[in-house]
C-alpha cells in the first residue's frame, strides 16, 4: 500500500518532505512514469527514487490511475508489455506519500477532474506536472498560491 503521513516510519519522510516542495502528478504524468517508460520522465523517476514521497497523492488519484488503466488503448499496452495493471498501481504505491483529500483551491480547473490535483497542489504548495492544457493554462493563477505549474519536470525544479 502506499505510504501515509501517519505511519509508523513514515514520520520521518512526513519532516523530510516538508522541507522540500512536494509534487503533485497528474494521471497521464504517471502513465509516462509507470506504463509509457517516456524517456522525458527519466530525470524524475530517478528524483522519485532518491527521494520516497516527495510525491503526494490522494485515494481519489490512486483510483482515477486505476480506471484508466482499464481503458481499452492502455490495456492493450500493458498486455503488450505482458504487465498487469496491477503491477502498475504497485510501483504507484511505492512511488507516493498518500495524504487526506484537498479543500477546494481558490481557482476552478475548466476540466472537472483536474480539480483534485489543483486542489492538492495549492494545499500543499507544491510543484504540479501535467501536460494538461486546462491545468497549463492555470500556471500564473496557481502561482500566486504557491503552486509552480509545468509541463515537464526537471532537476532545476528541486529545492
Amino acid at each position: 500500500m502506499p505510504r501515509t503521513g501517519a505511519a509508523g516510519s513514515a514520520a520521518s519522510l512526513d519532516q523530510e518532505a516538508s522541507l522540500v516542495n512536494p509534487l503533485v502528478l497528474d494521471t497521464n504524468i504517471a502513465l509516462d512514469l509507470f506504463v509509457f517508460q517516456d524517456p522525458a520522465t527519466a530525470p524524475l523517476r530517478d528524483a522519485l527514487e532518491r527521494t520516497p514521497g516527495e510525491w503526494i497523492a490522494t485515494a481519489a488519484m490512486r483510483e482515477e490511475l486505476a480506471r484508466v488503466l482499464a481503458y481499452p488503448q492502455i490495456a492493450r499496452r500493458l498486455m503488450v508489455q505482458a504487465r498487469p495493471a496491477q503491477a502498475v498501481l504497485d510501483a504507484f504505491d511505492r512511488s507516493v506519500r498518500l495524504v487526506p483529500d484537498a479543500p477546494k483551491a481558490a481557482y476552478t480547473c475548466k476540466d472537472a477532474d483536474d480539480q483534485k490535483f489543483i486542489d492538492l497542489a495549492a494545499e500543499h504548495r507544491a510543484i504540479l506536472v501535467s501536460k494538461d492544457d486546462a491545468v497549463l493554462c492555470m500556471a500564473r493563477r496557481l502561482a500566486r498560491v504557491g503552486v509552480h505549474v509545468c509541463r515537464e519536470w526537471r532537476p532545476t525544479h528541486a529545492p
